[in-house]
């Protein structure tokens, strides 16, 4: 088995590694092979997004970055308020333990699109930091229980 090496710690991880088990630095390989890993890396043009979510190509989005095995899904965020967690109920379902059934909501307005926590037992992180509420933009990584999504503006 092949390794990489964190540039952040020097940790040694396995190659498929995105993240660095060790600090959680991202690790980027010279030639990414999944066509999902491109977005982390910030190469995102229209073209790439809508091959990814064709349905989704014209406005706000989160792909689904790892967890539960839902690699590249992808949602719109097409109204002012989409629900994330645990309950089928939420516009974003996310079925594991560690979510909250109300976990999160994303929030779109003229001023832009936030993302707020709903009170949730272990927390909504953007970018590796706990927040009650924060503005996304473009790239953005957001953490909720297992699964890590990206906020795609297109």
């Amino acid at each position: 088995m092949s390794h990489v090496y964190c540039p952040s710690c020097g940790f040694q991880n396995p190659e498929t590694s995105n993240y660095c088990a060790k600090c959680g630095s991202l690790i980027v390989l010279d030639e990414p092979s999944d066509p999902t890993l491109t977005l982390f890396l910030g190469d995102v043009d229209r073209e790439t997004a809508a091959a990814l979510a064709p349905e989704h190509a014209g406005g706000p989005a989160l792909v689904v970055r790892s967890g539960g095995g839902r690699t590249g899904e992808s949602f719109a965020i097409g109204r002012e308020r989409t629900s994330i967690g645990r309950s089928p109920d939420c516009d974003v379902f996310l079925d594991d333990v560690t979510v909250s059934r109300r976990h999160a909501a994303v929030v779109a307005d003229n001023a832009g699109v936030r993302i707020e926590d709903q009170g949730s037992l272990n927390g909504t992180y953007v970018n590796r930091q706990r927040i009650e509420s924060a503005p996304l933009a473009d790239g953005d990584e957001i953490q909720i229980g297992k699964y890590r999504l990206i906020f795609l503006s297109r």
